[in-house]
């Protein structure tokens, strides 16, 4: 009994042969595995889901840029239709735009004057840019003086002149002019006859630069620089000479520009204006 059950180790092994008895694995099956959705991108880049707007809300987004693009047409004109308006009251607003880089002052000649005081208007405009560069130069030879030793205090003369000088012209004689013209008033013709006589006669002295204060140093005129060559100091005497040039154009051009500007005034009735305008004034400072 005991032989039966042991086992000969001379035997051969028995092997699971699947092909000895098909019968008995022919119900034996494998487990099935899940399916696995079709994948083309390998799992190398994440599923991008791009939307497309329909054709209904691309028209309706057209439709709303076009109704917006309406209302600011309707608003622009609006604003223009307004600016007309207060231009014929003859209130103008006065939006800085020069010069162009920084803007401190309001000067737009092509849209706001009348052509035909174009170029009057252009030449007198170049007398204020010239009156600047006349007395930044006259900064420059003045400080060549006293640096050759002719003293501080013409120095701070020149400084003084410029200072008061470009801002005073401006505010005194040319935007007097640009007014005048745009708005056509005798009144405002007036003053700038005024200030830009005085402006003429400053020219004149500047060129002439008589030896009243500091030997007429502070300006560089013609005597001034005579008197600087005579003392031997070339370079500055040519830095005087150049000025009394510049101060020489100055006054030209502007008794031009004055010439110029009374023949319009006069040519315009409104000499006539002006006179009867401050009779009127006279009469009622008499009455009260």
């Amino acid at each position: 009994m005991a032989g039966n059950r042991d086992r000969n180790p001379f035997d051969e092994e028995e092997v699971d042969n699947p092909f000895s008895n098909p019968t008995h694995y022919s119900h034996s099956t494998l487990p099935a595995l899940a399916p696995e959705p079709a994948s083309y991108n390998y799992d190398r880049n994440p599923a991008i889901d791009i939307t497309l707007d329909k054709a209904t809300n691309l028209k309706q987004k057209e439709r709303e840029l076009q109704d917006k693009e309406a209302e600011i047409r309707r608003r622009e004109e609006v604003v223009k239709r307004k600016e007309e308006a207060l231009a014929r009251a003859g209130v103008f607003l006065d939006v800085k735009n020069w010069p162009p880089v920084f803007p401190i002052i309001h000067h737009d000649i092509a849209n706001e004057i009348p052509n035909y005081l174009h170029r009057m208007q252009y030449v007198a405009f170049s007398t204020l840019l010239g009156l600047v560069l006349c007395l930044f130069w006259n900064v420059i030879a003045v400080s060549t003086a006293s640096i050759k030793g002719q003293g501080i205090y013409i120095w701070f003369l020149a400084v003084i002149y410029f200072m008061l000088g470009v801002p005073g012209a401006y505010i005194l004689w040319y935007r007097p002019l640009y007014r005048a013209c745009r708005k056509d008033s005798a009144f405002k013709f007036g003053w700038f006859f005024m200030f830009y006589m005085i402006h003429i006669c400053f020219c004149i002295y500047a060129a002439v630069a008589p030896p009243i204060i500091y030997q007429g140093l502070s300006m560089p005129g013609i005597l001034s620089a005579m008197y600087l060559m005579n003392k031997h100091d070339a370079l500055v005497g040519i830095f005087y000479f150049i000025g009394f040039g510049l101060f020489c154009g100055e006054a030209l051009l502007s008794i031009w520009v004055l010439q110029k500007v009374y023949r319009y005034f006069r040519g315009t009735g409104k000499a006539a204006e002006a006179k009867l305008s401050a009779a009127r004034g006279t009469a009622m400072a008499a009455m009260t």
